[in-house]
């Protein structure tokens, strides 16, 4: 008997039509489950460390192993999305990320649970990329790409609000285990969903052979910055671990540079895709961003339970309105984004943000949360969520189809390193205003300026937005020619 190969054409021929709805219901679903597992297993870590046996240290690398793979891996995601296929490549993360919280839920040692924890990451770096550009391509102008973005930010920022909440009721009521069963029906959702409405990509141009090189040096220097970063919890900027550790990554990120501009392989990363102001300047914005609003879970989190007293449960409850204020903030994003330019809704919700930020920075010891935690959190949830659709949308702008994949891994990279970064920074700050002691003063004292510091870098990433990104008029309609698009009027 002769097999008859399809060629790639006629694969994709049998593949089903593009669904646009169920498109974005999936890259929905998946952003809200990636941005849930950063939360959701914070909660758990006591009962994760009691039930499987870990060290007051080696529990930290629930955290860490899942931190240093999604970061470290995201450009190589993107690129693997643009080389090889976004439907293909989400596919295989959420089978992979669904199969390793599987695996981790089962888990019966702690070597078992941190191997698990890389490979979500390792699935998180493939489908994170892969769902954005994917976003990117299907909805490319108009009002349809407004709506499109507003409903992923609002399920990007619900899933990271709503993940201590979730976090803390599954381990109170159904055990830790859940904190990673929890993911199984989610990635199996977007899977089908994916399955049949994501139209089956064309056949990928092969320019070249992979820059396997260059991809060793990125993989390697993200990850080294983000170990770096996150170990400062145990050792100092200025220790030699610390610094040794950063120089190296320094050290191998230069040399990804230098291998990019010189390969005669397809590079990774075009540095010139950099040139692209909304690229640039979109993704300085959200390094800033991202600082400022990682660490400010933590202060909140701490200020709520060491300082005012609240038990963990309550403080999941507590976080609720600054969750539906985010989600309100991006569905207003979406509402003025029919009118205004993303420049100007990112400067204005960085600018409330960070109001709404400098008014946390007077949190005291006397404090209550009606008064000193319920409103700056709305004002700064609503910002934050007139933040987040113009920011993805701005940095997707510009970029050819054969590289949103590494437009959209650069933008969760520069993401992800801006969280660890102003955690640990923010942090360590605020650990040196409390002077060494513990007392209910001297902690609000450390939260207060880490928020303080917080509202500093916001108002650094409205001044990039000001001074890097180009006015531009508001969105034309999806097919009416001559108006200009908004991702395309900043570039």
């Amino acid at each position: 008997m002769y097999t008859i190969r399809k060629t790639p054409r006629a694969r994709a021929a049998a593949e089903p039509a593009a669904r646009p709805g169920l498109t974005l219901a999936a890259v929905a679903v998946v952003q809200f489950m990636v941005s849930l597992d950063l939360s959701v297993v914070n909660v758990g870590l006591p009962r994760i460390a009691s039930g499987l046996g870990f060290g007051a240290v080696g529990v930290t690398w629930v955290i860490h192993a899942y931190a240093l793979t999604f970061g470290g891996l995201l450009l190589l995601g993107g690129k693997a999305a643009d080389r090889y296929g976004r439907k293909r490549v989400l596919r295989l993360g959420l089978g992979l990320f669904g199969l390793a919280s599987l695996l981790g839920g089962l888990a019966q040692e702690p070597g078992h649970l941190v191997a698990a924890r890389v490979a979500q990451g390792v699935g998180a770096a493939a489908l994170a990329p892969a769902a954005l550009a994917l976003l990117t391509a299907t909805f490319p102008a108009g009002r349809a790409r407004v709506r499109a973005f507003g409903i992923w930010s609002a399920m990007n920022a619900a899933g990271g609000a709503f993940g201590v909440l979730i976090g803390g009721l599954l381990t109170e009521y159904a055990g830790w285990r859940w904190v990673m069963f929890v993911n199984v029906p989610m990635a199996a959702a977007a899977l089908a969903m994916a399955w049949r409405g994501v139209a089956a990509d064309p056949p990928p141009a092969r320019r070249g052979r992979p820059d396997v090189l260059g991809a060793v040096l990125a993989t390697a220097g993200m990850t080294l910055l983000v170990f770096g970063v996150v170990r400062t919890d145990r050792y100092a900027w200025t220790s030699a671990v610390t610094v040794t550790t950063l120089a190296a990554a320094a050290a191998l990120l230069a040399a990804f540079v230098l291998v990019e501009r010189t390969t005669a392989r397809e590079p990774l990363i075009r540095l010139g895709l950099l040139a692209n102001r909304s690229v640039a300047g979109a993704n300085a914005y959200n390094l800033l961003a991202g600082a400022a609003l990682s660490s400010s879970f933590y202060f909140m989190s701490l200020y709520l339970q060491r300082v005012l007293g609240t038990d963990p449960a309550l403080t999941g409850l507590e976080f609720v309105p600054f969750a539906l204020g985010v989600v309100a903030g991006s569905f207003l994003a979406v509402k003025l984004g029919y009118r205004l330019p993303a420049r100007t809704l990112l400067i204005a919700g960085g600018l409330m943000t960070a109001a709404a930020f400098a008014w946390f920075g007077r949190i005291g010891a006397d404090g209550t949360y009606l008064t000193d935690v319920l409103g700056p959190s709305i004002v700064a949830s609503v910002g934050f969520g007139l933040c987040l659709a113009p920011l993805v949308s701005t940095a997707t702008a510009g970029v050819a189809p054969h590289e949103a994949g590494a437009a959209s891994g650069l933008l969760n990279s520069v993401r992800q390193i801006g969280a660890s970064l102003g955690l640990a920074a923010l942090g360590t700050a605020a650990h040196d205003r409390t002077g060494g002691t513990v007392t209910r003063a001297s902690l609000s004292d450390g939260y207060a300026l880490g928020f303080t510091l917080g509202a500093v870098l916001l108002l650094g990433a409205v001044l990039i937005a000001l001074t890097v990104l180009r006015r531009g008029g508001p969105p034309a309609p999806a097919g009416r020619s001559g108006g200009p698009e908004p991702a395309a009027a900043m570039d």
